[in-house]
């Protein structure tokens, strides 16, 4: 288990294979995000996109995905997150497409009101098969002070 104090700043983790389906494009596209280019290959070959490409907002979803799967491979103390910074879709993402993450702690701080916690912060890049940046975020997350009641 890692807690607060086992961050490193600049420490870099590298996970998650994420396949892209065509099926899973839609059913996300159908319910959250009907927009025409994620539905209909004719709409989408008439775009920049020129193909059925996911939702960015399926590209986040697919990424929490990812991250989940690591913290439960690589346990950590975490509490949640009060959000993320700077989302970037950089470029499409297709069905077909096999994603991975990379991580990097940017920034790490106690929290002085609730010293049982702290807090960090974090970019993740997500990459495709090709090695090309699809999307970008900042991530802040909590995570529990190792035997703050001790202190």
């Amino acid at each position: 288990m890692r807690y607060f104090e086992d961050i490193e700043i600049g420490e870099t983790h590298y996970f998650g294979n994420y396949a892209v389906t065509r099926e899973e494009v839609l059913e996300f596209a159908e319910k959250y995000d009907p927009q025409t280019f994620h539905l209909s290959d004719e709409a989408a070959a008439k775009t920049h996109f020129g193909k059925i490409s996911a939702s960015g907002w399926h590209s986040c979803a697919m990424t929490m995905r990812m991250m989940v799967d690591n913290m439960h491979a690589h346990p950590q103390a975490g509490l949640g997150s009060p959000g993320v910074d700077e989302i970037r879709w950089l470029k499409p993402v297709y069905p077909g497409d096999t994603l991975r993450c990379e991580s990097v702690t940017t920034s790490k701080r106690r929290s002085k009101s609730r010293p049982e916690m702290g807090s960090m912060e974090g970019t993740i890049t997500v990459y495709n098969q090709n090695d090309e940046a699809v999307l970008t975020m900042k991530s802040i997350g909590l995570i529990r002070v190792r035997d703050a009641e001790k202190q």
